[in-house]
C-alpha cells in the first residue's frame, strides 16, 4: 500500500513528537543528578572467611553447572517472541565447555547462542572471586559492540523466565569498558545505588559514585536502566582480570582488578501490587552473550560482613 505524502507528513509529525517526549521524559529523570568528579575509592575492613572456600568451578567437567540456551536467533533476544527458545532440548556442549587455556584448565562460554550457566548452589553471604579473559570470537547481533558477557548473582525463578534466555538476577556487568556496571535482569528486580551525572557515556549517563544521588533501579518502564562502574578499570584483551564479588544480605560490593567500582544496596523483587521481598540469595549465572569468553578460578568463601567502601 502507497501512502500519500499528507499521510506521510502527519506519521513523520508523529514519529518526531514521540521521540521528543521520551526525550524530554530522559532529560527529566536526571535531571537532579549531580555531575560526577573524579573520585578514588578503596576497600577498608576486608571481611575474614567465617569458613573454608570451595571451588566452584572443578576443572574437569560442568557437573556443578546446569546450561540453559535462548532462541537460536539471538537478535530475538528482546522481541518476546512466540516461539519457545532452546532452553536443555539443545546439544550445549559448544555453548559451554572445559578446554586448557593459558596451560591451565578454563571454562569456556562460547557466546554465539545467548543463555547461561548456572551453578547448582544456592549462595548467601558470601566473598566469590573469578577471573576471566575475552577470547577471539565475537558474534552477530554484538559483532559490532564491545565483547559483553556478564556474572549475574542471586538468581532465582525458572531458567529462562527474562527474555527466554536468563533466570532474574542482579548482572555484575562484563563488557569492555562497562565491567562492574549493575543491570537488573528482569522486570521485577529493583536495585539501590548511587550515582552522579556522566555525559560522556550513554543513557541514562550515571556513573558509580559515593555520595551521589539515590538511585532505583529497574527495567520495568524505568528509563534509568543501570549505572555505570566508578571507573574503567579492565586490563587490556588477552589478560586475565580478577572479579571479586562481595555479598552480604541484601547488599554488594563490585571489585575489579582489585578497584572498588560499584555498590548496591536494597536488593529486591517488586510484586505487582509493590510489596518488596528482599533479595538475600540465589544462584550463580555466567552469561553467554555474544562473546567468546574464558573463565577459571572460580572460587567462594562465606562472610557475615561486607568490606567499608572509602572515598576520596
Amino acid at each position: 500500500m502507497r501512502l500519500s505524502g499528507s499521510i506521510l507528513g502527519v506519521v513523520a509529525l508523529g514519529f518526531a513528537a514521540s521521540a521528543s517526549a521520551q526525550t524530554a521524559a530522559e532529560s527529566a529523570a536526571i535531571a537532579g543528578d549531580p555531575v560526577a568528579r573524579p573520585q578514588t575509592l578503596r576497600l577498608a575492613d576486608l571481611p575474614k572467611a567465617t569458613g573454608p572456600a570451595v571451588s566452584l568451578f572443578n576443572g574437569r567437567d560442568l557437573a556443578d553447572w546446569e546450561p540453559w540456551l535462548g532462541y537460536a536467533d539471538p537478535a530475538l533476544t528482546y522481541r518476546r517472541p512466540a516461539i519457545a527458545p532452546l532452553g536443555t532440548s539443545a546439544d550445549t556442549r559448544t555453548a559451554f565447555s572445559v578446554v586448557r587455556e593459558d596451560g591451565a584448565p578454563a571454562l569456556r562460554v562460547e557466546g554465539k547462542t545467548w543463555g547461561s550457566l548456572v551453578h547448582k548452589s544456592d549462595l548467601a553471604n558470601y566473598h566469590l572471586s573469578l577471573e576471566f579473559k575475552w577470547g577471539d570470537e565475537v558474534f552477530a547481533p554484538r559483532q559490532t559492540l564491545p565483547q559483553n558477557n556478564g556474572l549475574l548473582f542471586h538468581s532465582h525463578g525458572s531458567p529462562g523466565a527474562v527474555w527466554g534466555t536468563w533466570m532474574r538476577a542482579v548482572e555484575f556487568e562484563i563488557m569492555r569498558g562497562s565491567t562492574g556496571m549493575v543491570v537488573p535482569v528482569g522486570d521485577e528486580v529493583r536495585i539501590g545505588t548511587m550515582a552522579a551525572q556522566d555525559k560522556a557515556i550513554i543513557y541514562p549517563h550515571r556513573r558509580f559514585r559515593v555520595g551521589g544521588r539515590a538511585i532505583d533501579l529497574h527495567n520495568n518502564g524505568n528509563p534509568d536502566w543501570n549505572v555505570e562502574n566508578a571507573r574503567d578499570a579492565e586490563k587490556p584483551v588477552g589478560q586475565w582480570n580478577r572479579l571479586d564479588l562481595y555479598a552480604v544480605g541484601d547488599r554488594a560490593i563490585f571489585v575489579v582488578n582489585g578497584v572498588p567500582v560499584m555498590a548496591v544496596s536494597g536488593l529486591a523483587e517488586e510484586a505487582a501490587d509493590g510489596t518488596r521481598t528482599p533479595l538475600t540469595h540465589g544462584r550463580i549465572q555466567l552469561q553467554s552473550e555474544g562473546a567468546e569468553t574464558f573463565f577459571r578460578a572460580i572460587r567462594v568463601e562465606p562472610i557475615a560482613a561486607l568490606p567499608r567502601l572509602v572515598a576520596r
